[in-house]
C-alpha cells in the first residue's frame, strides 16, 4: 500500500473521504470526520496539489440522504473549500480543470449517482480518467463498502493511502485480538455479532436489549420499539455464551432519569442508558482486561442525562494500561463530549463497521484494491 507523495505540486488529487455526519431537523451536526477530514485537506494544499474532494451522506431513500453544502460550510470553519453543485457534469469539470495549487472543491454526494453502486468502468470512472492524476482514499471507515468511489478508481488510476487511512492499519495491528475485551454498543447487532467467540463481550447500548431479549428476558414497551424499528435480530443462545448483559437500565419518568434493575421488567417505559449497577459491573471486566475495543455508544447520548453509562465506561478504560481502540463516529464524538484526553486511549477511530469487520477477520474490499 503506497503513501501519499511528498511534493504532488500541479497534480490534481481525487481525495474520497468520509464526512457522513449526524442530522438533527435537516441539519448537519459538526463531528470530528469533518475536522479530520479538513486535516487532510489541508496537507494536501501544503503539497501544492488541486484537490478533488469527494464524499457522501447517508442512503438515497433515507432521511439523512443530503447534498454536501453544509458539510463545505463546516468544512470551510478549518480549511477553504469551494462547493460545486454537481458531480460528473460540466459544472465539475470546469471547476476541476480551473483549480491552481493549493486549492480545494468539494463536489456533491457521490450516491446521487447509481453508478456509485455498480463499481466498474462506468460513467463515473470515464468522466474522471482525464481528469485526474492520483486518487487518495482517506475513509477506513468506508473501505468495506463494494462502491465505485471505493474500489473501482484504484483499478484506473495511480493510487495511495491518507494519512489517517494508515493510521487507522497501524493502531489496528496493536490490537491482540486473542485477549481482547469486546464492549459492544450503539444499534446494529448483526454487525457486532461478527465477533462473538471465545472473548468476553460486555454488551450494553440497543445492542445490549437485543442481547438480553435472546437470552429469554422480557423488556416490555422497549421490546416492542427495538422490533418496529428493526434494530432487533434472533441470536443463538449457544452464541451468547460468552456475552454478559446489563444488570440495569436507565429510564426517563417525568422528564428524570431513573434507575431499574432488571428484575422490575417488563415494563412500560423506554430505555436509554445502562445504569450504575451495570456501570460497576463492567468497570471491573474493564480493569482486568489486556486490551479493549469499544464499539458504539452505552446509551442515547443525544442527551446529556443519559451520557452517564457512556462516559463511566469510557473513563474505565482511560485508566487501563493495556491498548484501547475506541471506534465509531457515534462514540469518537461522546470521547469529545466527556472531556476525557484522546491520549488516554490506545486509538481512536471514527470507524465502526469497516473497523469491525477488519478486527472479525474479514478482508475489506477498499483496502485489497490499495495493495
Amino acid at each position: 500500500m503506497k503513501s501519499l507523495p511528498n511534493n504532488l505540486k500541479n497534480k490534481i488529487v481525487l481525495l474520497r473521504v468520509d464526512i457522513n455526519s449526524d442530522i438533527k431537523n435537516g441539519k448537519v451536526i459538526l463531528g470530528e470526520r469533518i475536522k479530520q477530514s479538513a486535516e487532510t485537506i489541508n496537507l494536501l494544499k501544503k503539497r501544492k496539489a488541486k484537490t478533488v474532494v469527494i464524499a457522501h451522506q447517508g442512503r438515497p431513500g433515507k432521511s439523512d440522504f443530503l447534498s454536501l453544502k453544509q458539510h463545505a460550510k463546516l468544512l470551510n470553519k478549518f480549511t477553504k473549500i469551494k462547493f460545486v453543485d454537481d458531480i460528473i457534469g460540466k459544472k465539475a469539470e470546469i471547476e476541476i480543470k480551473n483549480l491552481k495549487n493549493r486549492e480545494a472543491i468539494l463536489l456533491d454526494n457521490i450516491r446521487k449517482l447509481k453508478d456509485e453502486f455498480n463499481p466498474g468502468n462506468n460513467k463515473i470512472i470515464k468522466f474522471f480518467a482525464p481528469l485526474v492524476d492520483i486518487y487518495i482514499n482517506d475513509a477506513f471507515s468506508v473501505c468495506h463498502r463494494k462502491q465505485t468511489s471505493i474500489v473501482s478508481f484504484p483499478k484506473y488510476f495511480k493510487s495511495c493511502a491518507g494519512p489517517f487511512l494508515e493510521k487507522e492499519i497501524d493502531a489496528l495491528k496493536k490490537i491482540k485480538i486473542k485477549n481482547c475485551l469486546y464492549v459492544l454498543g450503539g444499534a446494529k447487532p448483526s454487525d457486532n455479532i461478527k465477533l462473538f467467540g471465545k472473548n468476553k463481550v460486555l454488551a450494553c447500548g440497543l445492542f445490549g436489549q437485543v442481547c438480553f431479549i435472546n437470552k429469554g428476558k422480557k423488556l416490555g414497551q422497549q421490546e416492542r420499539y427495538l422490533k418496529k424499528g428493526k434494530y432487533f435480530i434472533k441470536i443463538p443462545k449457544n452464541k451468547l455464551k460468552n456475552v454478559e448483559t446489563p444488570v440495569d437500565f436507565a429510564v426517563r419518568i417525568n422528564s428524570k432519569r431513573i434507575e431499574i434493575p432488571v428484575e422490575n421488567f417488563p415494563s412500560k417505559y423506554k430505555i436509554f442508558d445502562i445504569g450504575r449497577l451495570t456501570i460497576k459491573k463492567y468497570a471491573e471486566e474493564i480493569k482486568k482486561a489486556k486490551a479493549i475495543y469499544m464499539k458504539g455508544p452505552a446509551g442515547d447520548c443525544a442527551d446529556k442525562i443519559f451520557c452517564k453509562g457512556t462516559f463511566a465506561i469510557l473513563r474505565a478504560i482511560s485508566k487501563n494500561n493495556g491498548f484501547s481502540l475506541i471506534g465509531g463516529g457515534h462514540l469518537s464524538d461522546a470521547v469529545e463530549a466527556s472531556g476525557i484526553s484522546k491520549k488516554k486511549f490506545g486509538h481512536v477511530s471514527l470507524s465502526g463497521g469497516a473497523l469491525l469487520r477488519y478486527l472479525a477477520g474479514e478482508k475489506l474490499p477498499g483496502l485489497e484494491v490499495l495493495k
